[in-house]
């Protein structure tokens, strides 16, 4: 990568749009399980003692409140997978929010919605 580089090019960018909307598609995917998964926990309970009641109503919140927790950072992702591809249209995606400087492909490549690069998230 050239220092001198503002911006990827407009062939880089589709290649890094084709990443994120192969990885939004997948977390899209997932979100809508865990949403579904959430809405399936019943909470009948109907068919045991009321011994273990209390106890299966207690493991049925919490899974629910797992499941709600994991839904949200999976919605959270889909937001910053968005945020990239509007960046991606803005020509400003892969440029680094507090140095300027480009993020390596290899990082855009494994955190394809970073806004840091390593030097900057080092000196956070």
């Amino acid at each position: 990568m050239a220092e001198d580089k503002l911006r990827y090019s407009d062939e880089e960018l589709e290649e890094f749009r084709a990443l994120i909307n192969e990885k939004l598609a997948a977390a899209e995917k997932e979100y809508a399980l865990l949403k579904e998964s959430m809405t399936s926990i019943g909470n009948d309970v109907g068919d045991t003692s009321p011994t273990f009641k209390a106890l299966e109503e207690g493991a049925t919140t919490l899974n629910k409140e797992s499941m709600a927790r994991m839904a949200m950072r999976q919605y959270e992702y889909i937001q910053k997978l968005k945020a990239a591809l509007i960046r991606i249209e803005n020509k400003t995606y892969g440029i680094c929010r507090v140095t300027g400087k480009l993020i390596p492909k290899e990082r855009l490549r494994v955190v394809p919605h970073a806004t840091l690069s390593i030097e900057a998230k080092q000196k956070k």
